[in-house]
């Protein structure tokens, strides 16, 4: 009678380089022609956030002249600011941690 013995099962682990990079995210940067309501507006759409979020990324844009509002994919990053840009808001769509 002949014993077999299981061999562990090694799988592949399969990543990208931009996994290794971690999330992406959307800044945008205030300005003086856009109002607030068409700031949070654009914000709610692009970002699906609720109106509270909006509102308080707003006003961190609004303040210190540059907010985060969005962390995903680059992919999901860029969608969401080129909604944003649509009404004339600067964006940036960068690595949350520069490595």
């Amino acid at each position: 009678m002949s014993t077999m013995q299981s061999l562990p099962v090694i799988e592949q682990e399969i990543s990208d380089a931009s996994s290794k990079l971690g999330r992406w995210m959307v800044v945008i940067f205030n300005n003086d022609y856009c109002s607030q309501v068409e700031v949070v507006d654009v914000l709610m759409r692009a970002t699906e956030c609720d109106m509270q979020e909006a509102i308080i990324e707003m006003w961190e844009a609004h303040t210190f002249g540059k907010a985060s509002v969005h962390f995903s994919t680059k992919q999901e990053c860029q969608a969401a600011a080129e909604i944003i840009n649509t009404i004339g808001v600067k964006t940036e769509v960068c690595p949350e941690w520069n490595d």
